[in-house]
């Protein structure tokens, strides 16, 4: 496979021409049942959207990265704190439990080379912040955010259009 030059412009059109959704429409009930499973307000939007830029940034998916910036500015999020997600570790913007949840989202989605991705100090560290139902749901996050990796890694929705209308 020839990689492209980094100097050539990326087209501003998706990939795929037609929505996911529309090739295959119970994907729209996967999606509504993740976003209802995690606004169980058991976490605080805020950490969700956090930890679900942090993702996009760590997959290296520009639509994803510009969808929950623009998540987190809507929700009047300090730009402090959303140009620092990628350097969180030494950042003074976010509390012990959004850098639980950080770690967290870290682990899972790069690769290990102590072996186990999320070690059982690590659990035990976010455990410390979060209650049972709570951790389930930051785990459903970072469900929910791979669900929408694949998708926007293979289709390259185009980025900053609209959640709901990118192939437009």
């Amino acid at each position: 496979m020839m990689a492209r030059s980094i100097t050539a412009e990326i087209p501003m059109r998706p990939r795929m021409a037609e929505d996911p959704t529309k090739l295959v429409p119970a994907m729209a009930e996967v999606s509504a049942s993740l976003f209802k499973a995690v606004g169980n307000q058991s976490v605080p939007r805020a950490t969700i959207s956090l930890v679900q830029l942090r993702a996009g940034q760590i997959v290296g998916s520009t639509y994803l990265t510009v969808l929950h910036t623009g998540f987190l500015r809507q929700a009047g999020e300090a730009e402090e704190r959303i140009t620092s997600v990628s350097s969180w570790q030494d950042s003074p913007y976010f509390t012990g439990a959004e850098r639980a949840a950080l770690a967290l989202v870290e682990a899972v989605l790069q690769p290990s080379t102590d072996g186990e991705r999320v070690s059982d100090e690590l659990y035990a560290e976010v455990s410390e912040h979060y209650d049972d139902k709570a951790l389930a749901t930051l785990t459903i996050a970072i469900g929910q955010v791979n669900f929408f990796t694949a998708l926007a890694l293979v289709t390259k929705p185009v980025p900053g259009r609209s959640f709901t209308d990118p192939w437009a």
